[in-house]
């Protein structure tokens, strides 16, 4: 069956409660821990069937913004996935002090139940309408980016439909593109301030709520970190700084004398070739079928998934008017399988999505039948490893997709890479500091965006663009406004993901090796148990970022 085919039935919320409610007195009733694990399957059928029909009902309201009937079932769920987590939050509690915990423990894993621990700092029943107006918000958000048309050459584009004109070859076109993008952003500058506001002030309330001074714990407790906390995320940011930033800027020199300029300034910051970038050969649908070429050449297990994923059509690549920006991947549990949102716009990122993306999706193919459902709720630094590891996995087939520049987009994409380290850890370090201080004004907001990013990108020049020399680049990112403190995970696992990429240049098959027990052992056990357990250093120890800095400066 094709995912235009998959039957779409909004859950039937009454009832859903009555069935949670039937499983906590079975709970109760239990006798055995072997009739408690038999009882946890009805609840595994129970969530399966939610976040199934919810996944879908997102998915194609991401594909068209303005069809009515999915804008409608996005806004049913906005209201009523909070009251959905609760449930499950009450259900686990009755695990969590049942009788025959030790039972269910040795069955589901300390992981599983240092979760549930922590669910119950992120939500109770009283939250519910907070978090039914964060998630109005969120939307609001991400339809007024989808709404954006970009007047350029003749025509109106989106914000995705803009990328290769950002990165033009040409430095008087991308100065243009970039004026014309900005614009849209100051053009909604108040409205972007105002949903921003609203949504710390609401996250602040959420934690005040559950007793705590501000947002980060129960926003640290939604992301499950289960094994770090602030300390250690505190020492990651201040180690990109020592050691990484320094070496970055060397980068960001030689990218400068590769382009012929005498100073860089915004509009060259994704640009690496005075050729311009290397970009796909091909269609789309070319594309596809060298991503598919690549995984039958990677391993007999990447061969299975790339082919389930073509002949079930899950994929939404192509860029289009009213179409959300950004991309993803997600589950649909009741199919086992994942789909991959994206908006391939001609420009290198439409590779990145046949890997990273596809990085995602592997991991959650291979892992979908496992029938111990909590071992799949990732943690998203996992989550991240296996997607930014496997895009140097597959960089021995690149030239499927860039032809002769193959060899220049391998260049791009390493120092790509690490470029984004800083910037991504500058993020959540902007995240901490305005959920500490939710009292800032938008202006203090993006005043302290732009200190910090003259301490993580110090090369930075905004010559004469005002908006964005007054710290309104973070606007742009989705993860600020919809997952305050995922990004940093991006950047933990970009130091996995160089790790691999190191012993794979040295042992390809021994990394691989390490990579598939990484992503078969998911959620079973800590993030900080499974790098012991595959071989990789603790991104969080003293040393871990100098040691890697030490060793590209070698090769530089």
């Amino acid at each position: 069956m094709k995912f235009t085919e998959f039957p779409y039935e909004r859950i039937d919320l009454d009832k859903l409660k009555a069935d949670f409610l039937a499983l906590c007195e079975g709970v109760d009733k239990a006798q055995s821990g072997e009739e408690l694990f038999a009882l946890h399957q009805k609840y595994y059928k129970l969530v399966d069937d939610v976040m199934t029909e919810s996944v879908i009902a997102s998915i194609r309201n991401d594909i068209d913004m303005t069809d009515p009937f999915y804008e409608q079932e996005r806004a049913f769920y906005d209201a009523n996935m909070p009251i959905f987590r609760n449930l499950l939050v009450d259900y686990q509690m009755w695990i969590y002090h049942s009788p025959h915990r030790a039972y269910m423990e040795e069955k589901l894993g300390h992981v599983a139940f240092k979760n549930m621990e922590l669910a119950q700092k992120a939500v109770d029943i009283s939250l519910i309408p907070l978090m039914q107006k964060e998630n109005e918000l969120t939307t609001e958000y991400s339809k007024l980016l989808a709404s954006a048309k970009i007047p350029w050459e003749g025509e109106n584009l989106n914000l995705s439909l803009m990328t290769p004109y950002l990165t033009a070859e040409d430095r008087e076109v991308r100065k243009k593109a970039w004026k014309a993008y900005t614009k849209f952003f100051e053009d909604n500058a108040e409205k972007l301030d105002s949903i921003y506001d609203a949504l710390v002030k609401n996250r602040t309330e959420q934690g005040q709520m559950m007793g705590y001074p501000d947002f980060t714990e129960i926003g640290y407790a939604r992301m499950n970190r289960n094994c770090y906390g602030e300390r250690e995320i505190a020492s990651f940011r201040q180690q990109v700084k020592r050691d990484l930033v320094p070496f970055v800027q060397k980068l960001h020199e030689r990218r400068r004398e590769r382009l012929g300029l005498d100073k860089l300034y915004y509009y060259d910051e994704g640009v690496f070739f005075k050729e311009g970038n290397p970009a796909p050969i091909g269609t789309p649908e070319e594309i596809l079928k060298a991503g598919q070429k690549m995984y039958d050449a990677l391993s007999p297990e990447t061969a299975k998934f790339m082919q389930d994923m073509m002949k079930m059509e899950l994929f939404d690549v192509l860029g289009r008017k009213n179409k959300r920006t950004g991309g993803y991947m997600e589950m649909l549990p009741n199919y086992h399988m994942p789909f991959i949102f994206a908006n391939f716009n001609g420009t290198a990122g439409d590779c990145d999505v046949i890997t990273h993306e596809c990085g995602h999706a592997f991991q959650g193919y291979i892992t979908a039948d496992l029938p111990i459902h909590e071992h799949n709720q990732l943690t998203m630094e996992t989550a991240e490893t296996h997607s930014m590891s496997m895009e140097f996995f597959t960089e021995p087939w690149m030239d499927l997709f860039f032809g002769t520049r193959a060899k220049d987009y391998l260049s791009m994409h390493f120092e790509e890479f690490l470029m984004f380290i800083p910037y991504g850890t500058m993020v959540d370090e902007f995240q901490n500091m305005v959920y500490k201080n939710p009292k800032m004004t938008p202006k203090e907001r993006k005043l302290l965006w732009r200190t910090l990013e003259q301490e993580y990108k110090p090369h930075l020049d905004y010559a004469d663009n005002t908006f964005m020399e007054e710290g309104g680049f973070w606007q742009k990112q989705h993860h600020i406004y919809d997952l305050p403190y995922y990004y940093i995970d991006y950047c933990i696992a970009s130091i996995n993901a160089l790790q691999y990429k190191a012993w794979m240049d040295k042992d390809f098959q021994g990394a691989w090796k390490s990579y598939m027990e990484f992503s078969k052992c998911s959620a079973s056990l800590f993030f900080t148990e499974l790098e012991e357990k595959v071989g990789l250093m603790n991104p969080f120890k003293e040393g871990t970022i100098k040691k890697i800095v030490e060793d590209l400066e070698k090769n530089l």
